[in-house]
């Protein structure tokens, strides 16, 4: 069975929000490993429009960008597959995206028996209501060494019926002073 994977760069004092971190290199590195490990992204519309069109432009155009970001577009670019969870998106962009706008258990449940590679979610609101699911195999959090003050916070507004235990499988620190975790759900 597939694994269901999410990651998120975090803060200190757990903001999520994209605007609050610039990764520098060996954090894309690491973010570009997880993502060729994948072939299936699952996002909310929010996270969808953050990430299309601006991934797939540069790897169509890599002119004036950083290896590390080259190198990401284009394992962003390489996923097979991109499910967008959306109520309010009329339509959206490319081949190999498709929305679903109901019945996000039966979906991946299917998505994780289908043969293949790992499936990545992000954000907060979608990657929360597949841990209320109890579909979440693997967490994989950045935590990046500032205190934002404000922003989205990491699974803002879960509601989990019973506490989720988890095992650190892994763990890497950065030249920055960011920490990869990586945890498995028990």
């Amino acid at each position: 069975m597939r694994k269901l994977i999410f990651a998120i760069n975090t803060s200190l004092d757990g903001c999520c929000e994209h605007t609050k971190f610039n990764p520098d290199d060996d954090i894309l590195e690491h973010f570009t490993q997880l993502t060729s490990d994948a072939d299936t992204f699952v996002y909310g519309r929010k996270t969808y429009e953050l990430m299309i069109p601006y991934w797939p432009d540069i790897a169509k155009n890599p002119t004036g960008q950083r290896q590390a970001d080259i190198q990401f577009a284009q394992a962003f670019d390489a996923v097979k597959k991109i499910i967008v969870c959306s109520q309010s998106l009329d339509k959206a962009e490319g081949n190999n995206i498709s929305i679903i706008r109901t019945g996000l258990r039966d979906e991946l449940l299917k998505l994780k028996q289908q043969e293949g590679k790992n499936i990545l979610t992000g954000g907060v609101n979608i990657p929360s209501q597949l841990m209320e699911l109890g579909l979440v195999d693997e967490y994989h959090f950045v935590i990046h060494p500032i205190i934002a003050g404000q922003g989205a916070r990491l699974l803002e507004g879960i509601g989990l019926q019973y506490g989720l235990q988890l095992a650190l499988i892994g763990s890497k620190t950065f030249k920055n002073g960011a920490v990869a975790l990586r945890y498995l759900k028990q």
